[in-house]
C-alpha cells in the first residue's frame, strides 16, 4: 500500500536555500522562478526556518520597505522535519495532527535531504476510489472570501489572513471573475507592483466546475490546467464555492485511514481463511487505472493487468515469459538501464520516466515506477511495476511551452526567447572575444496595408515577411517577431561589422521584393537599426534600446534603410537627464546653490549704489554647472518657479544679514523667470518674506525681460503694480533686443531699463547703430522718468564711450565681478546705522 512507502520515495529533492540576510523579495522570486511553494533559510549548513507561500499573507504591502526585510524577520521557525523513512500514512497524520503543510525531509545524520507538502502526500496516498464516490458540493469551501477588485492588494492579503484562506475570488465588473492566491501574492513580493487594485494581479480567466461534478474530475481538471483552486458554479451558474486540492483532501485521510485499516483487517482474515480477498485483490488490480507488471526475479513477465493491455496493446499471453524488454522504444542507450537496476540493487526502488513502444510501434512516455518484492531473507523475488501513460501531459507542457515563448502568427521565437538567446549569446561573445549584432527592423507604412486591405492580410504579410526574413539569415542567427511589425534579429560570432551590413541590405531588398496576397500585389519597405556588441552596450536590454534608436533614425533619414548605432546619438540625452536630476535634489535641498552679487556705480563713483544676484551651482560630483546651462535646464524641467523662490529667500535672508550686522546693504536685483512671474501671488510671497526678515522697502528690486510682460500686458501691469506698491524697483532686461513697440513703457510701471551688452560692447568699435539705440534708449528714458543702466560694461573705452549719454548706473566686470555675499560686504559695505542706500 502507498501508506507503507518511505516519504523518501516521494519528497521533493533539490532543496531551494538562501541565507538569513536574503531580502525577502530575492527569496520570493527564487521561489517563482522554481515553482516551488517554499524556501529552507539555512546558515552554515544548519535549517534556521522556513519561509512559505501562506507566509506572504503576512507581508505589508502597504509598505514598499516590506519587501526588502532580509527573510530571517519573516520566516516560520523552527523547522519541523521528518526522517527520510517515515511512511506516508505517518507523514499524513504529522500533517494532520501539526496542521502544518510542509516538513523538512532529514536522512540518519539529520541532514536535509528534501522537503515533502501536504499535496505530495495527497497524491501518493491512492484516494481515487474515494474521490470517484464524493461530489464536489461535498468537499468544496462554501462562502469563499470575495474581493472587490479596487480593493488595495495589502488590504486583500489582510483579509486572506484573518479568514484563513489561501485563494479568494476577485470580482470587477468590466475584466470579469479572477482569483487571488498565495502563489499570486509571491510573485508580487518578487515584483513588488505598489499597493495596487487587486482586479490587476488577479489571475483569468477563473477556471471553474460544477457542484455536482465528481472530485476525481475536479482532481483531473486541475492537474490538466496546472492550477490549485477551481470555482464551484450551481445550477445558475453562480459561485458557491472554491475547491483546491486541500479542500478535496480535507476529511479525507480520516475517511481513508478507516477503510485502510478495515481492508487490512479483511485480508488478514482472508489470508488466513479462504482465497476470496486474493480474488478481490485481483479484481482491484484488474480494475485499477494504471498499468502493472509482476516480473520474477530474472524480469521474466508473470502478470500483466488489463491496464498494461490497454496502454500497450499487448495482452497477458503475448507477455507472459517476456521481459519488459518487448516495449523497448530504443531511445535509451544501456547505461540508462544499468543506471535503473543498480538504483534497484541498492535500495529496492526506481522511479522515472522512460520512453516506450505500443504493439503498433507508437512511441509513449511513461512514469514508471519499480519495486522490488524480497522474501523474508531480504532476497528479491519479484519485481513489481506500475506506471502510467503521460505523453498527453508532455504534449500540454510543451504547447504551453510554445505559447510562452513563440509568436502564434509566425511561429517565429518571441521576445523573451530572444532575450535569453541574447544573454547566451552575449556570454560566449565574451569569453570568445567575438562580436554579435542586434537588428531592430520595423516595416515602413504598415498601418496603411492594414487599414486599406484589412487586418486579415496584414496579418499573411507578415507570415510572408517572416519567411523572406527567415530565408536570408544564417544557420544559427536568430529571428523573432515582437509585435505588430516588429522583428529583432540576432547575429552571433560576427568577425566584421561589414557582414552585419551585407546581411543588413539583404533583409531590406527581402522585403522590398513585390508582395501577391490573395488578387493584390504591392511592395512595402522597412526600416533597420543595428547595434553592436560589445561597441555600444554589454547587455541585452541595452543592445535592443540602441537597435530601436538606429532603427527610428532610419526612418527619420528616409525609411527603407539601415542605421548603424552611434553612441553620441545618446550622450547628449543621458547628460541631460544627470543634470536634470542633479538640479531637482539641489533645488529640493539647496545645496550647492549660492547667489552671487554683482555691483552697479553710478559713473565716476567707487560706491555701489546697488547690486544684481547672479545664481551660482556647484554640484559635489559634476562641480561648477555655468548658469547658461543651468537656467534653461531649469526651464524645461519645469524648476524655475521653486529655484526662483529659494534664490528670493536666499536674498532677503543675506540682506536681513547684513542689516543685523550694522552693514549697510544696496538695493538687490533679482532676475523673474517668465514661470516665476505668473505663478499665483507672487505679491503675496514677497510681501511674506519682506515682513519675515523686516526688511524696509527698496532694498529688494527686479529685473524681467520684455517677451515675459507683453504675452499678456494687463495682467502684467496688475502684478507689477502689486510690487512697485511693496517699494520694489522694477527693470526690463536686455533692453531694445526683443520688441519694437514701445507703448507698454507707458502703461506698465516699470523704474529701470537695462542696455543690453551687445550695444555696449559695439560702442567700442563706433558703430553707428549702436550709438543711436544707446542715444535713443537714454534719451526716451529720460522723457518717462526712468532709470538707464548699462551692463557688460568690461573695457575703459567702453566706460568712456557711455560718458557721452545720459546712463544713471554701470555695470560690468570693469567696474566688479560677481562674488559671493562674504566678499561683497568686505568689499562694498561699509559699516553704518543707515540700513538702505538708494540708487540715484
Amino acid at each position: 500500500m502507498s501508506h507503507e512507502l518511505p516519504i523518501e520515495r516521494i519528497m521533493q529533492t533539490g532543496l531551494l536555500t538562501c541565507e538569513p540576510d536574503t531580502p525577502l523579495f530575492v527569496a520570493a522570486e527564487r521561489m517563482a522562478d522554481r515553482q516551488c511553494s517554499s524556501i529552507l533559510v539555512i546558515k552554515a549548513g544548519q535549517p534556521l526556518g522556513i519561509w512559505t507561500e501562506h507566509d506572504a499573507l503576512a507581508v505589508n504591502f502597504a509598505d514598499p520597505e516590506a519587501v526588502r526585510r532580509p527573510i530571517r524577520e519573516a520566516m516560520s521557525r523552527p523547522v519541523a522535519s521528518l526522517p527520510a523513512a517515515t511512511p506516508v500514512g505517518e507523514a499524513a497524520l504529522r500533517f494532520s495532527a501539526e496542521r502544518r503543510r510542509h516538513f523538512l525531509v532529514v536522512d540518519a545524520d539529520d541532514t536535509p535531504v528534501g522537503i515533502i507538502t501536504q499535496t505530495d502526500v495527497a497524491l501518493n496516498q491512492g484516494l481515487e476510489p474515494y474521490l470517484r464516490l464524493r461530489e464536489v458540493q461535498g468537499a468544496m469551501r462554501q462562502c469563499p472570501l470575495l474581493l472587490e477588485g479596487d480593493q488595495l492588494l495589502s488590504q486583500a492579503a489582510g483579509r486572506m489572513r484573518q479568514s484563513g484562506c489561501d485563494a479568494a475570488v476577485v470580482q470587477c465588473e468590466r475584466e470579469g471573475l479572477g482569483i487571488l492566491t498565495e502563489r499570486d501574492l509571491v510573485r508580487c513580493v518578487a515584483r513588488y507592483p505598489g499597493d495596487t487594485p487587486v482586479t490587476e494581479l488577479a489571475s483569468r480567466p477563473l477556471l471553474t466546475v460544477h457542484q455536482h461534478d465528481t472530485l476525481i474530475s475536479a482532481r483531473d481538471r486541475l492537474l490538466g490546467k496546472q492550477v490549485r483552486h477551481l470555482a464551484v458554479l450551481d445550477d445558475d451558474g453562480g459561485v458557491v464555492g472554491l475547491l483546491g486540492f486541500r479542500d478535496m483532501l480535507a476529511g479525507a485521510e480520516h475517511l481513508y485511514m478507516q477503510d485502510l485499516r478495515a481492508a487490512l483487517e479483511q485480508r488478514d482474515q482472508a489470508l488466513a481463511q479462504s482465497r476470496q480477498n486474493l480474488q478481490l485483490a485481483e479484481r482491484v488490480i484488474d480494475s485499477s487505472l494504471e498499468g502493472i507488471i509482476i516480473t520474477d526475479a530474472d524480469s521474466r513477465i508473470e502478470f500483466v493487468n488489463p491496464a498494461f493491455t490497454h496502454m500497450t496493446g499487448f495482452t497477458l499471453e503475448e507477455a507472459l515469459g517476456k521481459t519488459p524488454a518487448i516495449l523497448s522504444s530504443g531511445r535509451h542507450d544501456g547505461a540508462f538501464y544499468r543506471q535503473m537496476q543498480e538504483a534497484l540493487d541498492r535500495s529496492g526502488y526506481w522511479r522515472g520516466e522512460i520512453w516506450n513502444r505500443r504493439k503498433s510501434g507508437e512511441l509513449y512516455l511513461e512514469l514508471l515506477t519499480i519495486t522490488a518484492i524480497t522474501d523474508d531473507e531480504g532476497t528479491v523475488t519479484h519485481y513489481a511495476a506500475l506506471f502510467n501513460d503521460i505523453t498527453h501531459i508532455r504534449e500540454n507542457e510543451e504547447r504551453i511551452r510554445k505559447l510562452a515563448y513563440y509568436d502564434p502568427l509566425t511561429r517565429l521565437p518571441n521576445r523573451r526567447l530572444l532575450e535569453d538567446r541574447l544573454a547566451l549569446a552575449i556570454r560566449h561573445a565574451h569569453r570568445n572575444g567575438n562580436r554579435l549584432a542586434v537588428l531592430f527592423l520595423d516595416l515602413d507604412h504598415f498601418k496603411q496595408v492594414n487599414d486599406s486591405l484589412g487586418h486579415g492580410v496584414g496579418d499573411e504579410l507578415l507570415v510572408l515577411v517572416a519567411e523572406r526574413l527567415q530565408h536570408r539569415l544564417r544557420e544559427d542567427d536568430t529571428l523573432a517577431r515582437l509585435g505588430g511589425d516588429e522583428f529583432l534579429i540576432l547575429l552571433p560570432d560576427l568577425e566584421a561589422v561589414e557582414e552585419v551590413t551585407r546581411i543588413a541590405r539583404r533583409l531590406i531588398e527581402a522585403v522590398s521584393e513585390p508582395c501577391l496576397l490573395g488578387d493584390q500585389t504591392f511592395r512595402i519597405g522597412c526600416s533597420l537599426g543595428i547595434s553592436l556588441y560589445p561597441d555600444d552596450a554589454d547587455g541585452a536590454e541595452a543592445l535592443i534600446h540602441c537597435a530601436d534608436m538606429a532603427m527610428y533614425r532610419a526612418k527619420q533619414e528616409g525609411r527603407n534603410a539601415y542605421r548603424l548605432y552611434r553612441a553620441e546619438m545618446n550622450d547628449q540625452d543621458s547628460h541631460q537627464l544627470i543634470l536634470e536630476t542633479a538640479l531637482r535634489n539641489t533645488v529640493e535641498t539647496g545645496e550647492g546653490l549660492a547667489v552671487h552679487y554683482q555691483p552697479l556705480f553710478a559713473p565716476g563713483s567707487d560706491t555701489p549704489r546697488g547690486a544684481e544676484a547672479l545664481l551660482r551651482w556647484h554640484h559635489p560630483v559634476l562641480g561648477a554647472i555655468a548658469p547658461g546651462d543651468c537656467i534653461p535646464l531649469a526651464e524645461r524641467a519645469g524648476l524655475m518657479g521653486a529655484l526662483g523662490d529659494r534664490i528670493l529667500e536666499q536674498v532677503c535672508g543675506q540682506l536681513a544679514e547684513w542689516r543685523r550686522a550694522g552693514l549697510a546693504p544696496v538695493p538687490v536685483a533679482i532676475n523673474l523667470s517668465a514661470r516665476q512671474f505668473w505663478q499665483k501671488d507672487l505679491s503675496g510671497r514677497v510681501a511674506e518674506l519682506l515682513t519675515h526678515y523686516r526688511l524696509p522697502p527698496g532694498l529688494v528690486g527686479f529685473e524681467l525681460t520684455e517677451s515675459t510682460l507683453l504675452d499678456k500686458p494687463q495682467q502684467a501691469a496688475t502684478i507689477l503694480q502689486g510690487l512697485r506698491d511693496l517699494g520694489c524697483d522694477i527693470a526690463i532686461d536686455d533692453f531694445g533686443t526683443g520688441y519694437s513697440s514701445l507703448s507698454y513703457l507707458q502703461e506698465l510701471p516699470v523704474t529701470t531699463l537695462k542696455i543690453d551688452r551687445r550695444f555696449v560692447q559695439r560702442l567700442e568699435v563706433a558703430r553707428r547703430g549702436s550709438a543711436a539705440i544707446v542715444a535713443a534708449v537714454t534719451g526716451m528714458a529720460r522723457e518717462l522718468g526712468l532709470r538707464v543702466v548699462a551692463e557688460g560694461v568690461e573695457t575703459e573705452s567702453q566706460r568712456l564711450a557711455l560718458a557721452r549719454y545720459r546712463v544713471d548706473l554701470l555695470q560690468g566686470f570693469l567696474l566688479g565681478r560677481p562674488v559671493d555675499a562674504g566678499a561683497f560686504s568686505q568689499r562694498y559695505l561699509a559699516s553704518c546705522q543707515d540700513s538702505v542706500q538708494q540708487p540715484v
